[in-house]
């Protein structure tokens, strides 16, 4: 295939300002692809836009990938309210991470790849005085333009929560985003979800007026979680996150945006039978004859699972690579085993894909170290109900102490490791 005719395929169009995807195909460009920090972890929804990056890179196309260190500190605007500023600390912290996870996952999509130039915005704005910043740039765009953006009219419409200068200002500064990286990159083709589409665009207005120049963008559309409806996303409150274990912040806190590897593998392959087509599109980067092989198999025996299978090893491995896949689909096995019994090297091998806590506290403590309850009072009671399990084996005294390697069990599907 191609790469419109792929793009199209695994369902990568959404708006674009190419009139014709062939395009795409005539010579390769540089493009770029951005991500503000606004959490220490990328999630599933960036992770789509990831995907379609390396259908592109596949095809011969330059990568560029940027961590808003400028625009993190402003907040992309909502629909609804206004977002709380973070600190600069926390902002640094963040996107440190989410671009080491941008390299890894598009690195993981494209193993031909072997270079991702990475970039952040704030090196080109942290010297920019403000009154050069409306010269070169505010005023390149009109007010009647701005105020036609569907988010603007939605805050500052009849019962809307209004908007600060700042975040009216976002798309801005995204544009010079843009402008810079094509003056200075060459860069002349963003892609983006459906809904960057119209901040991705005010680039493409400032390279017509400053440069003359032509550029393009290219979006995906915004990916659907089958079971919910609602957009796959942390804003949604239905976020899977691409990071797999809890991490220190700055604060001293231990973060909560990470989706142990585990739960993970476990999240695709419970998605349903008419979800899977769509999702092994998206988010996995075998051929068109593989997935059409896969699905040819489910179909003949839909009981074993098949196309969920592949769906739950492909992204998983993208995102954590394949050691890590290797060692959850072994482990899912024996862990759903009612009869297994559990080695020191399975508890070794479980550690690298579930939440992990030392020995020597109490159970209590390891169960809401580990996130398997939210309290002491949960724990207290998950047990005396005889909801928790030590290396297969129920426990129901709440003064236990593990001092040995072990694998905990809250329910039929949530585990924990101390070791």
């Amino acid at each position: 295939m191609t790469l419109s005719e792929e793009l199209i395929w695994r369902g990568f169009q959404a708006e674009t300002t190419i009139k014709n995807p062939k395009f795409l195909d005539e010579k390769t460009h540089k493009f770029y692809l951005g991500a503000d920090p606004s959490a220490d972890s990328l999630t599933i929804g960036n992770l789509a836009a990831l995907m379609m990056c390396a259908v592109f890179t596949r095809h011969g196309y330059t990568p560029y990938l940027l961590a808003g260190g400028a625009t993190g500190q402003i907040g992309d605007p909502k629909d609804t309210t206004e977002r709380e500023l973070k600190p600069i600390e926390e902002i640094e912290y963040n996107k440190q991470c989410i671009a080491s996870q941008m390299e890894k996952v598009l690195k993981n999509a494209d193993p031909k790849l072997s270079q991702v130039k990475m970039l952040d915005n704030y090196d080109w704005f942290k010297d920019m005085g403000y009154l050069e910043f409306l010269r070169s740039v505010g005023k390149n765009f009109s007010m009647t333009q701005l105020m036609d953006r569907k988010f603007i009219q939605s805050r500052m419409g009849e019962g809307g929560s209004g908007i600060s200068y700042a975040e009216f200002s976002y798309t801005l500064i995204q544009g010079y985003d843009f402008y810079h990286l094509y003056k200075e990159y060459g860069i002349d083709l963003q892609l983006c979800g459906a809904d960057q589409y119209g901040n991705a665009s005010s680039g493409i207005s400032l390279i017509r007026k400053l440069e003359n120049g032509e550029a393009h963008v290219w979006s995906t559309p915004l990916i659907i979680d089958p079971a919910s409806g609602r957009k796959f996303g942390k804003s949604e409150g239905n976020a899977v996150w691409l990071s797999g274990m809890p991490t220190e912040l700055p604060t001293g806190l231990i973060s909560e945006n990470y989706t142990p590897v585990f739960d993970f593998y476990q999240f695709w392959l419970s998605q349903p039978d008419d979800s899977v087509e769509y999702l092994l599109k998206i988010y996995t980067i075998y051929e068109r004859a593989e997935i059409e092989e896969i699905l040819k198999k489910h179909a003949e025996h839909p009981e074993e699972h098949l196309a969920q299978k592949a769906l739950a090893k492909g992204v998983t491995e993208v995102v954590h690579g394949k050691d890590a896949t290797d060692a959850v689909i072994q482990l899912s096995e024996k862990l759903f085993d009612r009869d297994a019994v559990f080695s020191e090297k399975d508890v070794e091998q479980a550690a690298l894909v579930l939440p992990t806590k030392p020995l020597g506290a109490t159970l209590i403590d390891d169960l809401v170290c580990t996130g398997l309850a939210s309290s002491k009072a949960q724990a207290r009671q998950f047990i005396s109900s005889g909801a928790i399990s030590v290396n297969g084996k129920k426990v129901t005294d709440e003064k236990t102490v593990i001092n040995f390697p072990s694998i905990l069990k809250k329910g039929k599907n949530k585990f924990a490791v101390v070791k």
